[in-house]
């Protein structure tokens, strides 16, 4: 959307900027999950909140990679809760969509376990 002058000349500086940059952004917030590389979980303590694309994506015409004329979809911000992150959203006016929290569910297991004597079933 390009500023055109006599489009925008009723209204204020302030309304006018907000109109321009920010048209009713809609926003998503996720705790991110774990690297399935790693068994770390060093990235995944805090909430991250990142802005839905506003444009969709198409094929650069020179080597063909994926090009978005948002710039947007590069930021992302972290929150250390997510009511930190919600009431920035709110205080932005941004719609936002909050993803449930995966909670890891750790099975508790022995190394003799490994070694334990089961009987196999015939499936045939």
């Amino acid at each position: 959307m390009r500023f055109h002058p006599s489009r925008h000349s009723f209204l204020s500086d302030k309304e006018r900027l907000f109109s321009i940059i920010n048209p009713m952004t809609k926003v998503r917030i996720y705790k991110p999950s774990r690297s399935s590389m790693t068994s770390g979980l060093s990235k995944t303590k805090s909430w991250i909140l990142e802005y839905a694309p506003s444009t969709k994506r198409t094929p650069e015409p020179l080597m063909g990679w994926s090009q978005s004329d948002d710039t947007l979809n590069q930021v992302r911000l972290k929150f250390p809760t997510k009511e930190a992150a919600i009431a920035h959203a709110t205080q932005q006016g941004w719609d936002y969509n909050v993803a449930a929290d995966k909670t890891r569910i750790v099975k508790p297991r022995n190394y003799m376990d490994n070694f334990k004597y089961r009987e196999v079933s015939e499936e045939a």
